[in-house]
């Protein structure tokens, strides 16, 4: 009898076979970007609202269905299933409502007569969600903390052994959404900064998620030598390169092999740059800096890249603050996700995504993916879970409404934008009464605990589903069949067939945060809220 463990994220869905018998990992399976349109997680948000649940429910399940069925496995054998992800991915996959999330604080709430729901931990039918699997198995769903720090989150706490530590320390899921904790004590301060897709390598014109070809990290070797993930998803070496020029200095084990670059070789580039002097004020000399096989990095990557690393420690700077907390108390930091693993940790620090002042740093993983196995193995863990959920005694930091988050980032938006020094940086800072940002001293000690995202692949191996997401047509009075639509459309998501309908494929489309379809429409007939599903 099998399991499969799935974690659903906003980049996208990985999972596990597993054979129950021996817990052993069988095959591995991931899609490379998130079904729904957008890339972030209010771009989600925004669609279920607008669109109905019912059809953002569909589109997700109809690509996690695509995943399990690429596992290798009979799927008539499989005994249970077991999930984590965040508060809004759980929701659409369980297609629950998601108002509670979508609008934030109780007066919000109160507003619109919304009653918060509980997440808490669960088991039911598979196919009651829709998986295609025997009637009979068992879909185990663990609980959030709250409403809005989810079960990925405490997976991340718990995972990473932060409940344990006795010392103040940090731990962050570096993705999209970026959850976050800091525990001083027995107090743990919590937030999720809306980082953006730019660390999973979206919204990066040569980006990728980290999959098979993508650059990952470069390391100095008198010039710097490209990584690029092989077919494990371990980083091998790749051409050595001169970034100032932008040319092979001599070519790599994984020479011809890169077809993109992630998050983390974005961040790599940036730290190189900065130490190069080739990043200064914002601007980037040249305006691109060029890697291997034919690859690059504009000055608008890294403009993205800095936006979500000025989020980020935005975020752990507020953290700090509410818990009362100096820079200098703060020396470990744990790092999850596939940015947390594949980034060089000592440039995360350089470029501002830890405290400089960390000394001591575990990069540990997909922890959300690796509690959903640990679940699938150990049904009586989700017991035990929901327990640790209800002990946690945490206070959760809206950034969105927070005005020392506010105030810091107006400063980070400065500072990678705007050309500002770091010196006015803390002089605005100190003005309004906050702690200055120190220098990252010393060279700190790394634990990299886990070698790639997903240490263990099985035997079958990994599969890569890049072909997901439905199609969203739609016909309207009126439409004069001009393409402008079409032609307007920046991820050539869109089309229309000789008879005027059009259809919009959801995982290349923008959605809600693009709309240039609907507000080029010289007659003003396109609705985007008026396509349906296609059959």
């Amino acid at each position: 009898m099998y399991g499969i463990s799935l974690d659903i994220g906003t980049s996208g869905t990985r999972a596990h076979a597993v054979e129950l018998s021996s817990g052993k990992i069988i095959s591995t399976a991931i899609t490379e970007a998130h079904p729904l349109p957008g890339a972030n997680i209010m771009d989600h948000l925004t669609f279920c609202i607008r669109m109905g649940k019912d059809l953002a429910h569909a589109i997700l399940m109809n690509a996690v269905n695509q995943v399990i069925g690429s596992l290798g496995i009979d799927l008539g054998k499989v005994e249970r299933a077991a999930i984590c992800g965040n508060p809004i991915q759980l929701s659409l996959f369980q297609n629950m409502d998601i108002d509670d999330l979508a609008y934030a604080g109780e007066q919000a709430w109160k507003t619109r007569g919304i009653v918060p729901l509980k997440r808490n931990a669960r088991v039911i039918r598979a196919t009651d969600v829709g998986l295609n699997l025997p009637d009979r198995t068992e879909l185990l769903v663990p609980p959030a903390i709250k409403h809005e720090i989810g079960a990925d989150a405490l997976a991340m706490l718990v995972k990473s052994g932060f409940l344990e530590q006795k010392e103040n320390c940090l731990v962050t899921d570096y993705g999209t959404n970026a959850e976050m904790a800091l525990k001083v004590g027995d107090e743990i301060y919590t937030g999720s900064a809306a980082a953006g897709p730019a660390m999973e390598g979206q919204h990066i014109e040569k980006g990728m998620l980290a999959a098979p070809g993508a650059i990952s990290d470069l390391e100095y070797d008198f010039n710097w030598r490209c990584k690029v993930l092989d077919e494990n998803l371990m980083p091998m070496p790749g051409d050595l390169i001169n970034l100032a020029i932008g040319n092979v200095v001599d070519e790599g084990e994984m020479h011809g092999r890169a077809k993109g670059i992630t998050g983390t070789g974005v961040i790599a580039v940036l730290a190189a740059a900065m130490g190069d002097n080739l990043w200064k004020r914002g601007k980037l000399q040249g305006g691109r800096l060029g890697l291997q096989d034919g690859l690059y990095v504009t000055e608008h990557d890294i403009t993205e890249a800095a936006k979500a690393i000025g989020a980020m420690r935005a975020g752990h700077f507020t953290l700090l603050e509410h818990a009362g907390i100096k820079f200098e108390d703060m020396r470990t930091m744990y790092m999850s996700g596939a940015t947390g693993t594949y980034v060089d940790a000592e440039k995360a620090r350089t470029v501002g995504l830890l405290p400089p002042s960390c000394n001591k740093i575990y990069q540990i993983g997909n922890t959300s993916l690796a509690m959903a196995t640990d679940i699938l193995r150990r049904p009586e863990l989700l017991d035990e879970l929901q327990a640790i959920a209800d002990s946690i005694r945490s206070n959760h930091v809206m950034f969105a409404t927070d005005k020392v988050f506010e105030s810091i980032y107006i400063q980070e938006l400065a500072y990678w934008t705007e050309g500002m020094t770091m010196s006015q940086y803390n002089d605005n800072l100190a003005a309004a009464g906050i702690q200055q940002l120190p220098k990252a001293r010393g060279t700190p000690e790394v634990h990299r605990i886990a070698e790639r995202d997903i240490p263990i692949l099985g035997d079958k191996g990994l599969k890569i589903i890049r072909d997901i997401g439905l199609e969203l047509t739609g016909k309207f009075d009126g439409c004069k069949k001009c393409g402008t639509c079409v032609k307007e459309c920046p991820e050539k998501a869109l089309s229309m067939d000789p008879e005027g309908a059009l259809r919009v494929r959801t995982k290349n489309c923008l959605g809600t945060a693009c709309y240039r379809c609907q507000f080029s429409c010289p007659k003003k007939v396109y609705s985007y809220e008026k396509l349906a599903l296609s059959v």
